[in-house]
């Protein structure tokens, strides 16, 4: 069964509440509707207000494809992919169909400049849903191209009104008779977000009690008794991966081990868990030991195999030897620095001696001459520049201070001493 948020999920753009500032008669969307004409929009609001519903309505009322991204799991190539396959999409005078990229505001610079040709040329319309401000988080050539839409949190009036349709529509509470006395503690916890909300009532309609008063005594205990279940999705989803990617970078497995533990009782996606893992792999442990990778991708395949409960020991396994291992960002560094200069010195030719040559004209024309082929030299080694020549006093890669990178120093040492 879907959880409870995703059933009380309106079907219609008119039955969304708490945006009646954008969703009403006469006002942006509804107008988009009507007219057909939909700009790039940037959402903003807290959690739980209807970014994501109002994106997929749009689409549904204006019939065009909605693509979906996370900014939390989608890099360059994805966002490209997804582009393509968005323009493949569109034929002749069809609409564009919407691009809806959720979390946008944790996307980096290059990812956003990634969006920045396909809004332009009409092939996609962007819709970013983010809880931060804009203005920061999101860089001036993409904002200049999307209008920011602000949504707020759900009042209580909004809150009354999907407790309402829950208790009177859902399966979970056909067989139940729900006595509302005092709902301030609910709406409190719920904090203006209407997945908070559902969260409680899943919690209330999955007991086994078949009368069940709702009072402010009765909800500080639910959530007491059972705050992982409750904040699921939330900002808590967020301080937990936190929390536990920190504690494996801070080479603790004990405090890894129990975020760990708190995320599976939360009911967390492992593979939402197993990405992170590669990604800290690479990025905070990386060449003092390569095996740090592999070890994760395996358990995240091997998890994939077996499942639940018997995937939470080689999730553990794995997590302690990512602890465990010493820990070095030099490839995170080296590649940033890459990227930063390459977008300052973005248009320097490849050197002459670098470049193809499989025409005889390219060849006249000095391709590939003096390329001196590396095998061809004691210890696969030769004396040769591969950087154009205005940035050769750059050095990307800073080796780090660990037995493993150590040997990496040294080799690079012995080739800078045979090129001076």
């Amino acid at each position: 069964m879907k959880p409870l948020a995703e059933r009380m999920r309106p079907i219609k753009l008119s039955e969304v509440v708490g945006q009646e500032h954008l969703t009403s008669e006469g006002k942006i969307l509804s107008n988009a509707v009507s007219s057909g004409y939909l700009p790039s929009m940037i959402f903003w609001g807290p959690p739980g207000v209807g970014k994501t519903t109002i994106a997929q309505l749009l689409g549904t009322e204006l019939k065009r494809k909605v693509f979906h991204l996370s900014a939390i799991s989608s890099g360059v190539k994805e966002i490209r992919e997804t582009i393509y396959q968005a323009e493949n999409e569109k034929f002749f005078n069809s609409p564009s169909p919407i691009l809806f990229i959720d979390e946008i505001h944790r996307f980096n610079k290059s990812q956003q400049d990634s969006l920045l040709a396909a809004v332009e040329q009409g092939k996609v319309v962007l819709i970013g849903a983010t809880t931060e401000n804009p203005s920061f988080e999101i860089n001036n050539a993409l904002l200049s191209r999307a209008q920011v839409q602000i949504l707020k949190p759900l009042d209580a009036e909004s809150l009354q009104k999907i407790l309402t349709k829950i208790i009177s529509i859902d399966d979970l509470f056909k067989s139940k008779n729900i006595f509302l006395k005092e709902t301030e503690a609910l709406f409190h916890f719920s904090g203006g977000d209407a997945r908070k909300l559902c969260n409680i009532m899943e919690l209330i309609g999955s007991s086994t009690l078949k009368e069940i008063v709702i009072n402010n005594d009765f909800i500080n205990q639910l959530i007491q008794n059972n705050i992982d279940q409750y904040d699921k999705g939330g900002e808590l989803h967020y301080d937990l991966i936190s929390a536990f990617i920190k504690s494996m970078r801070g080479s603790d497995p004990d405090a890894a081990l129990y975020w760990l533990a708190r995320m599976m009782a939360g009911g967390e996606d492992p593979n939402f868990i197993t990405r992170r893992m590669l990604i800290l792999a690479a990025e905070d442990i990386g060449l003092a030991n390569p095996n740090a990778l592999l070890i994760a991708q395996a358990a995240q395949q091997s998890l994939s195999v077996i499942g639940w409960p018997e995937g939470r020991i080689i999730l553990s396994e794995a997590v302690i030897y990512l602890c465990c291992s010493p820990k070095s960002n030099s490839t995170y560094l080296a590649i940033e620095k890459a990227i930063e200069t390459a977008r300052t010195y973005n248009n320097l030719p490849v050197p002459l001696h670098l470049r193809n040559a499989p025409t005889s004209l390219m060849k006249n024309l000095g391709y590939g001459k003096d390329y001196q082929y590396a095998h061809h030299f004691k210890d696969n080694y030769v004396n040769q520049e591969h950087l154009p020549k205005e940035i050769l006093h750059i050095k990307f890669y800073e080796p780090g201070k660990n037995s493993n990178e150590e040997k990496l120093t040294e080799f690079i040492q012995s080739t800078k001493k045979t090129r001076e």
